[in-house]
């Protein structure tokens, strides 16, 4: 009898961790025009066919998807016309599609990623539609009595339309930090061309969102996109913004002439031609020595294919500097600011901490900021490897 029991309690955990490695999709559609629906994974850029389902006389179908972890997916006809679900293992979908147009009029139980997904998306879409109506308005003005009246109008109707969504997407990410529905929030787009997100300082929800989805879902593969895209980003606009610096400034004040160990001056000029890695340490950062070594192993892949490095030493004790040059055998240009009191290079190229970089290209010019480790070692594989 125990072994009855046993046996009994092994297959029911085997029955419900089966349960928990799929999720299903029951669904019915109103006006069947099609005798097939699809769902697709949405994999970052592209989406992957996963399985078809037969819709028959009545209108329904079904889907049963293996998965181990929440993720997005799409259920319709085609690229064009489609709604997207947000699923989770174990959850029973349960989909009706009451319109000609799959998106535009559907519900949906059983999933709350996915009920958060159509929050979103119907907003959208209501969006666009009042958008739409603004153009063929404004289109029509231009044939009117007094257009330069009416058109300003329904100018600034349009922005407010816009200021409109971003808010709405911006509350919708606050209040659903920790869910996966957020990063959809993030890169919802009015057209190809326009995010709705679409003001710099959004950055910071690109920032939040990300922290919140790293602690609870840190292996997901949409989060190490999103995460990815943050440092990208953030790189781009360092360098944009330092760049905006430099345009202002005299161009000899923003090109470090510094002394070397042997005591030559050496200019960052006078590297024109050759990507330049100028980076800022200091001896006594354990960080600093760190990077020096995995820096070693770049600096002899990529410097005969024209990479260089221009290290500044923020050393306040030169003969430290000097020996740590030569005890670790760093191969490059290395120069030390003359007044480590008062290091004018590090403040105007805006150094708060160290290790930091910036990456030129062969023109002179900012291409990317703060690259360490793996991400400068893409970054010069892309260099030089196209």
């Amino acid at each position: 009898m125990k072994k009855y029991l046993i046996l009994l309690f092994l297959i029911l955990i085997s029955s419900a961790c089966r349960k928990n490695n799929l999720f299903t999709v029951s669904g019915t559609v109103k006006e069947n025009i099609q005798k097939y629906i699809y769902i697709q994974k949405v994999d970052i850029n592209t989406t992957v066919l996963i399985d078809s389902s037969i819709i028959d006389k009545k209108g329904s179908f079904r889907f049963r998807v293996k998965t181990t972890e929440p993720d997005f997916y799409q259920v319709g006809y085609s690229d064009k016309d489609f709604v997207t679900l947000l699923a989770e293992p174990g959850e029973k979908i349960q989909l009706a599609f009451n319109g000609h147009n799959l998106s535009d009029n559907y519900t949906i139980s059983g999933s709350k990623g996915s009920e958060l997904v159509q929050i979103l998306d119907l907003q959208l879409i209501k969006t666009k539609s009042k958008l739409d109506s603004l153009s063929t308005a404004y289109e029509r003005a231009g044939t009117e009595p007094d257009p330069e009246v009416k058109r300003p109008l329904l100018e600034q109707e349009y922005l407010n339309l816009l200021k409109e969504q971003r808010k709405f997407n911006i509350v919708f990410i606050i209040n659903n930090i920790n869910s996966l529905a957020s990063i959809k929030a993030l890169y919802q787009r009015i057209n190809d061309q326009t995010y709705v997100l679409y003001e710099t300082r959004d950055l910071q929800y690109l920032k939040i969102v990300s922290d919140s989805l790293k602690r609870h879902y840190p292996d997901s593969r949409h989060t190490k996109a999103l995460v990815s895209d943050f440092e990208k980003e953030m790189n781009q606009l360092n360098a944009r913004q330092l760049q905006q610096i430099t345009s202002t400034l005299p161009e000899t004040k923003l090109d470090p002439d510094l002394k070397d160990i042997n005591g030559k001056r050496i200019a960052l000029s006078s590297l024109r031609g050759k990507y330049v890695l100028l980076a800022f340490w200091s001896s006594e950062s354990r960080d600093c020595v760190s990077e020096n070594f995995q820096l070693k192993e770049f600096y002899k892949t990529y410097n005969r294919k024209g990479f260089e490095i221009y290290q500044i030493s923020l050393d306040e004790d030169e003969s430290k500097w000097k020996t740590a040059v030569k005890f670790d055998e760093l191969p490059w240009i290395s120069t030390r600011e003359d007044n480590p009191a008062d290091p004018e290079n590090a403040r105007l190229f805006n150094v708060k901490v160290l290790p930091t970089n910036y990456l030129f290209d062969k023109q002179g010019k900012i291409v990317a900021s703060n690259l360490h480790g793996k991400s400068l070692q893409l970054k010069l594989e892309q260099l030089f490897t196209n």
